[in-house]
């Protein structure tokens, strides 16, 4: 009833709204400005503006052949929040779902993805300068691959990116391979197709220096993983044909 919309209105905005503060906060971003007006549907945007000099941008077309290629969150939030709307709703999905995975496994790896969701690149983003990164780029809705196409194809030299690992969330890339063999969704998540929500960075570093950049994320407790190799090309990306897949939890 309208009641009860109007009070989960007033819930789910004012939590939206407390977490975006918190994490604005905790990037050290002042928030100015914003209307707010009602809606059907819960909806939040916002303008980044920074004020910075040359010499502290990181230019994301420097990449040369021996870079490796860093990922700095696992894949597969789209199929943790999907499975999870479908095991809340009893979707027609879930009937082919709930054969393939258990509600506790879809429970914890939902909170995997919040967890991935609500972590700020802000350390990987500051790593990035420490170890002098030569370009990159955040794994958001085209997928791993549809975003490191875009970045390969910026590059001043003639480079090719090549992806040999795939991070994802556990269990997440056997269960995709049942789903399309049951005739559901596929979520194209082996061919790094699949959108990611607040994904990680994908960055291109010397092999010294991307080796470096890795042990200090899992030294402050973050993520990161040698995914590929930045090669001699034609300005494209490729994920190769059977990938190593590294199940990634954060529990």
């Amino acid at each position: 009833d309208m009641f009860t919309w109007a009070a989960k209105a007033v819930v789910s905005t004012q939590s939206t709204g407390e977490g975006f503060r918190d994490l604005a906060q905790e990037a050290g971003v002042s928030i100015n400005g914003g209307q707010t007006v009602v809606n059907p549907w819960m909806m939040l945007g916002g303008v980044a503006t920074s004020v910075c000099t040359a010499e502290e941008v990181i230019f994301p077309n420097q990449a040369v052949a021996g870079d490796k290629i860093v990922l700095t969150k696992p894949l597969g939030t789209q199929v943790a929040v999907n499975l999870h709307q479908w095991m809340q709703l009893g979707t027609p999905s879930w009937e082919v779902a709930k054969n393939l995975i258990s509600s506790a496994d879809i429970i914890a790896r939902y909170n995997d993805a919040t967890v991935s969701m609500t972590t700020l690149n802000l350390h990987a983003a500051k790593l990035m300068h420490k170890h002098h990164a030569h370009a990159a780029t955040d794994v958001t809705g085209f997928g791993i691959l549809g975003h490191s196409r875009n970045l390969a194809e910026f590059q001043t030299a003639d480079v090719d990116f090549t992806i040999h690992t795939l991070p994802i969330l556990a269990g997440f890339a056997e269960l995709c391979k049942q789903l399309i063999a049951k005739g559901a969704r596929n979520f194209k998540l082996l061919e790094g197709l699949s959108s990611e929500t607040s994904g990680g960075l994908l960055i291109c570093l010397s092999a010294e220096d991307a080796n470096r950049y890795v042990a200090d994320m899992r030294a402050e407790g973050g993520k990161a993983w040698i995914i590929g190799d930045v090669e001699p090309g034609n300005k494209t990306s490729r994920i190769v044909e059977n990938p190593e897949i590294v199940e990634v939890t954060y529990s």
